[in-house]
């Protein structure tokens, strides 16, 4: 009984080490087939070390390891990169998307998933090979950019100028909700715009247009701390699936300020 129960043992091993081989892109799964024992040690190293790792590792590992090839690919979809940029300009955003930006763009969404996944680094490296292996995975990094371009925009857009952006939407409830308010909160909890005196009217205007100065490399952070990557890709996404999910009328958004009275209160916790 006892080798009964073993050599079925071997059969479910053998059966599922074949298995996770036939997920793999049948080139691929032919080179690791092919393989003399020698070199299959190195790939088993390899992994070992890839599970062991944490996450923000696996992202510096990733990146130096797959950003050129990946960014290569991306430059090669002309249609996609024009169409981005097309958006881009939409919002008045000057971004070139260029082979610095796209590989600089590669390793923060490796970084931004590290950070998101922190609790499941499993499902973090499974993200990550799926953006390596399927070109529409990697097309997805472009939806990245513009979500994450907008986000940096609105973070340094005053809470007037929020106000009249979220005039123009056709959900401004929703909009409130999952954008206005959360970048509000981290101006408040970064010193950023400190609301005073709320209730009079003076100091409810001085904070309520007052521009936030925010240097690039924490605006960067202050995003990605903000919102996770998939609420920064699926921005991106509605906009280029739905041009107007995000309606935007630069004149009336960025107009002079005037002395008013502010009812909506967007700001407000």
């Amino acid at each position: 009984m006892t080798e009964l129960n073993s050599l079925t043992i071997n059969i479910t091993q053998s059966n599922t080490a074949k298995s996770m081989l036939e997920k793999l892109p049948p080139p691929a799964r032919e080179w690791a087939e092919s393989l003399p024992w020698e070199q299959r040690r190195y790939v088993l190293s390899l992994c070992h070390l890839l599970c062991a790792a944490s996450p923000e590792v696996q992202a510096d590992f990733l990146d130096s390891y797959t950003a050129d090839g990946l960014v290569s690919r991306m430059l090669e979809d002309r249609d996609a990169q024009q169409q981005l940029e097309k958006y881009l300009r939409r919002f008045y955003i000057s971004t070139e998307i260029n082979q610095p930006v796209l590989k600089t763009y590669v390793r923060q969404s490796f970084i931004h998933s590290s950070q998101d996944l922190r609790r499941q680094p499993d499902l973090y490296l499974e993200s990550a090979l799926r953006l390596v292996l399927s070109t529409k995975e990697s097309n997805s990094v472009f939806n990245y950019i513009l979500g994450f371009e907008l986000l940096k925009m609105i973070f340094q857009m005053s809470w007037s100028q929020h106000e009249r952006l979220t005039a123009l939407q056709k959900s401004p409830t929703s909009f409130v909700k999952n954008l206005i308010k959360p970048i509000q909160k981290s101006h408040r909890l970064n010193g950023i715009i400190v609301p005073k005196h709320e209730k009079v009217f003076f100091e409810k205007h001085d904070y309520f247009v007052q521009v936030p100065s925010i240097p690039e490399k924490r605006l960067i952070d202050l995003v990605m701390f903000t919102f996770s990557i998939d609420t920064v890709s699926e921005l991106g996404f509605s906009i280029i699936r739905h041009p107007q999910s995000l309606v935007f009328d630069y004149e009336y958004i960025f107009q002079s300020e005037k002395e008013g009275i502010f009812t909506q209160g967007f700001g407000n916790e």
